[in-house]
């Protein structure tokens, strides 16, 4: 056993490092809530798949084929643990349409096919690539099915059968509203209303039922009132599973058949990767950050998909993808591994087995109408929202409408069409316009300055009087060469014939590039050198010895400070900070950290006026309530940012080399009480908590700390988390869920930070600092 002890081995206990514990033999351990989630997913996918099976016009075992499949074969082997994989809405347009054109075998030939291609594809590692498709064309795509989807469950609400197609649906639906079956129609009614009001429940008992999935309470309301009240509908007609119908040789057109393989790998990829990274997202958002939860590997989710889609075709099931509805029930439900979708799977199985008396006594326009209401939730207000405010609404019109009229790959293809056009038009659009203020000529360039503005910029420029003083403004984020060279040849024609040329930006800032002599004179000046006293290009002529022209040096190099910040900075900044007065601070977090000089709290976290409400003191300690005797200034601030301000989350970031852990660390029982000793009792709750035999020693990165020092460093974070935990306002927002708190370590040296892992319960992990990578900035952790 390696034992560390400071200087003053008499002013402070023995630290000791334990040893690792050995690891226990590897056991297979459901979590209590892996086995909750999965019931909970269970009993929303049971109906969701056979009235999946109903709007295909498939056998009805296959959409439980193709869910047990999902959860057992996607849940094993894919790339997110969380998210549960099955018969999805978004491919009913497209099997339907190859059960109608290719018969059932066929179509579980081509799911195989699919699957096959989905494996190759991750091979090839191409997963990272789904995700440059636009959302626009996402989520018209999935509108557009979502279309399709109620129109045609409509007929069946109705009490009839839906056409081929949704253009003949909308053509045939007067004559069918002519001829409605009260019946069906008031099963449907009675599904639907349930659905919409359920969540809505008001009142405490209302929290309790609600947990109860809506979609399997409006299918059993459904069936007792068809039930009891003996009314002549048609209900569910599973078969013997001795005729279950396996796929068959393909038979049919060749390019139909590739066409349909394409369709359902495109499909079933892209909304399955889609689904994974909003479940990442989703899982992030929980109060503990989702430790424990991995990150969703998307080739291996890639080739989960495909392996599910091979053995779900073999076994005469529907294609199989990430389905979102049950993934987020399924993080909801608190899952913490892929236990809980694969139990999910497996209850599907027992229940296919054992419950087929039960399932054929669902009413199957109860199916209807809870595929139709999915289908009208496919038509999302919040996508149409984002679409809008990014300007891509007609990218998503134009592909929602080619779904609809002409099916889901061309429908898909005019929209990348479309999108392609768009970006070409943004990228083109540049508008120069030209006026005279103050004697000098005014050109504004708005927009991209590409090779394909260069002739319209050239004739302006040219337009401008010989021997005028010329301001061009440009207002863009990209310049390509062709443009650059037009722009730079004309400068050097106009100051030769004696005019000037001032190039700005949309502030005002002026753009020029640094002559070699500028670079050479001010070799100190890099983006750092606020933060490093450097004061550029300003050398004074002698150097003060006394310690007044000391002081008044160090005033000057303040006021030159503050000058460069008006002349450079300010209006930079103008609009957003006259913004914030306007509206008022809303950060996201508390930042609570040292007073140390070194941390820049908005360079470790890229963050800019109005993101933090930051605390600084020595030490970034936080005084347990009512300790700080006479100075609640920490306390206040807690209060203030979790009451007033509503901040999202809590921060406590520590830092290597601390003079406050050195002092505590080196503290005697007889130094005097000056107010630094007053203050620094607040940590040795920290010491303490280090050489406890209570806790095991912190790890950063997988290793034990560098000294001591380092040590206490990292013990002093997790234990001012734990003090978090004593204020109330903090206990009550985390318990409700609304807040959460992290903690940062950042090693000065390595320019390195590191966020911890386990915070939520202190006492019982161990706590291990995790590097921040650079695809990872802090600032995307931390906004989850």
């Amino acid at each position: 056993m390696t034992l560390i002890t400071p200087a003053r081995t008499t002013n402070r206990p023995r630290v000791q490092r334990p040893h690792s514990p050995p690891e226990p033999p590897r056991r297979f351990r459901i979590a209590g809530a892996d086995l909750s989630a999965s019931v909970a997913v269970f009993l929303i996918a049971l109906p969701l798949s056979l009235g999946i099976a109903l709007a295909t016009g498939a056998p009805l075992q296959s959409g439980l084929v193709a869910a047990a499949v999902g959860g057992l074969v996607a849940g094993r082997f894919g790339g997110s643990p969380l998210q549960v994989s099955g018969p999805a809405a978004g491919l009913t347009v497209v099997t339907a349409e190859l059960i109608q054109l290719y018969g059932w075998r066929t179509t579980c030939a081509i799911t195989v096919l699919a699957g096959l291609v989905q494996l190759g594809l991750s091979a090839l590692r191409v997963a990272r690539s789904a995700l440059a498709v636009s959302p626009a064309i996402v989520h018209g795509m999935l509108a557009g099915i979502g279309v399709t989807i109620a129109l045609a469950q409509l007929h069946i609400v109705l009490g009839s059968t839906p056409q081929s197609s949704a253009v003949d649906n909308v053509l045939g639906l007067p004559a069918q509203l002519a001829h409605i079956h009260p019946a069906a129609l008031g099963i449907s009614a009675l599904t639907v209303a349930v659905l919409l009001c359920w969540p809505r429940l008001p009142g405490r008992a209302g929290k309790l039922v609600r947990k109860v999935p809506a979609a399997l309470v409006a299918v059993i309301g459904a069936t007792a009132v068809a039930a009891f009240a003996g009314l002549a509908v048609p209900h569910v007609d599973l078969p013997s599973w001795s005729s279950h119908a396996l796929p068959g040789l393909p038979e049919g057109p060749v390019l139909g058949i590739a066409a349909g393989v394409l369709t359902i790998t495109l499909v079933t990829s892209v909304q399955s990767l889609l689904s994974a990274v909003a479940v990442d997202k989703l899982v992030a958002a929980r109060p503990d950050g989702g430790r424990g939860v991995p990150r969703s590997a998307l080739d291996r989710e890639l080739a989960g998909q495909g392996a599910a889609n091979v053995v779900s075709g073999a076994l005469g099931g529907l294609p199989v993808a990430g389905v979102a509805v049950r993934s987020v029930a399924n993080v909801s439900a608190g899952a913490v591994s892929r236990a809980s979708t694969m139990l999910h799977g497996l209850w599907i199985v027992l229940a296919a087995l054992l419950l087929v008396p039960v399932l054929d006594l669902i009413p199957l326009p109860a199916l209807a109408a809870l595929v139709m209401v999915v289908g009208i939730q496919m038509v999302s207000i919040t996508h149409i929202r984002t679409v809008t405010r990014h300007r891509e609404v007609v990218v998503y019109a134009v592909t929602l409408s080619g779904v609809v009229l002409i099916g889901i790959l061309e429908g898909v293809a005019l929209g990348i069409v479309v999108a392609i056009a768009v970006a070409l038009h943004r990228l083109t659009r540049t508008r120069i316009t030209r006026e005279e203020r103050d004697g000098r000529q005014l050109l504004h360039v708005r927009g991209q300055l590409t090779f394909l503005a260069v002739p319209r910029l050239s004739r302006a420029l040219h337009q401008l009087p010989h021997g005028s003083d010329v301001v061009v403004e440009l207002d863009g984020s990209f310049m390509d060469h062709a443009a650059y060279e037009a722009l730079s040849d004309w400068t050097a024609g106009h100051v030769a014939h004696g005019g000037t040329v001032e190039t700005t930006g949309p502030s005002g800032a002026r753009i020029a590039e640094p002559t070699a002599s500028a670079a050479a004179a001010h070799t100190c000046c890099r983006p750092w050198t606020p933060w490093h006293n450097h004061q550029c290009g300003e050398q004074p002529d002698e150097r003060p010895d006394e310690a007044v022209e000391t002081s008044r040096a160090t005033g000057l190099k303040l006021a030159s400070g503050i000058g460069k910040f008006q002349r450079n900075t300010a209006p930079l900044v103008r609009d957003e900070l006259a913004r914030l007065a306007r509206e008022g601070q809303t950060p996201s977090q508390l930042f609570l950290t040292c007073a140390d000089s070194r941390l820049v709290t908005s360079m470790i976290t890229s963050s800019g006026p109005g993101d933090l409400f930051t605390v600084r003191n020595v030490g970034n300690l936080v005084p347990l309530p009512g300790e700080e005797s006479g100075d609640d200034s920490v306390a206040a601030a807690i209060e203030y940012a979790v009451e007033v301000l509503r901040v999202e989350s809590i921060t406590v970031c520590g830092h290597s080399g601390c003079g406050a852990m050195q002092a505590l660390l080196n503290a005697g029982p007889d130094d005097p009480p000056t107010p630094l000793r007053r203050w620094l009792r607040h940590g040795r709750p920290s010491l303490e908590r280090m050489v406890s035999r209570r806790h095991a020693w912190a790890r950063i990165s997988g290793r034990l700390p560098a000294d001591a020092v380092e040590q206490l460093c990292l013990t002093n974070v997790v234990q001012q988390l734990e003090h978090l935990r004593a204020y109330e306002p903090v206990a009550r927002r985390l318990a409700e869920g609304t807040l959460s708190l992290h903690g940062v370590y950042f090693h000065v040296g390595e320019a390195q930070a590191y966020l911890l892992s386990g915070t939520d319960e202190v006492h019982s992990y161990d706590d291990v600092f995790t590097q921040v990578l650079p695809t990872e900035p802090l600032e995307a952790a931390r906004a989850s």
